[in-house]
């Protein structure tokens, strides 16, 4: 990797454990069993697009999931069978992105919501002790904040463009194999972080 100037990591599946089913499980008890027809982590319908790059509020997401789902439920169920898939920060994974910091430039752009990212960061910070987890990196890119999201190349070029990086000299590590595509698209190097591998298996 001695090309590599700077790495763009994904957040979830690579710093943060998430749980596809246990929320697919959450909504399926909630009634809504056909949720994976909207969301998955290779899918997602113009409500959770629209969602994931702020298009739309926490309200009309809601308001928006029980008329295609034609049920009634609360925000408050709706938001915990959502954030059902987070799980925790592995601490020794944090201990190895200070560590990397030290040797490249770093960026995170993840595909999320708010909704996920007030819950993510009050987990980091129970867990951690830490205020900001946005401070490991250069700067932090989240989708509904970006109005762009993986995979479509638009989003990959607009933080390569903000950051005046040079594609051959960047590296991009994702869990998801659309995500990867999408980069390669705009001429990043690659790492496709298939589980049970993690950051920390990787030589850099």
């Amino acid at each position: 990797m001695s090309s590599i100037k700077n790495i763009i990591f994904d957040l979830g599946g690579v710093f943060m454990n998430l749980d596809y089913n246990k929320m697919e499980r959450s909504f399926i008890d909630l009634g809504i069993e056909n949720f994976s027809e909207l969301f998955t982590q290779h899918h997602s319908s113009p409500l959770f697009e629209d969602l994931e790059t702020g298009k739309i509020s926490d309200e009309i997401f809601y308001d928006g999931l029980r008329k295609i789902a034609n049920v009634n439920l609360s925000n408050t169920q709706i938001r915990d069978a959502w954030n059902a898939i987070l799980l925790d920060f592995p601490i020794e994974r944090i201990d190895w992105l200070t560590e990397i910091k030290k040797k490249y430039n770093i960026y995170l752009f993840s595909n999320t919501n708010q909704i996920h990212y007030d819950a993510f960061i009050k987990t980091f910070r129970k867990q951690t002790g830490v205020k900001d987890f946005n401070q490991y990196f250069i700067k932090a890119y989240y989708s509904h904040e970006l109005g762009l999201r993986k995979p479509y190349k638009e989003s990959y070029q607009k933080i390569i463009d903000e950051q005046k990086l040079i594609s051959a000299e960047t590296l991009f590590i994702d869990d998801t194999s659309k995500n990867i595509e999408g980069a390669k698209e705009v001429g990043l190097q690659t790492i496709h972080l298939l589980a049970p591998m993690t950051v920390l298996d990787l030589k850099l």
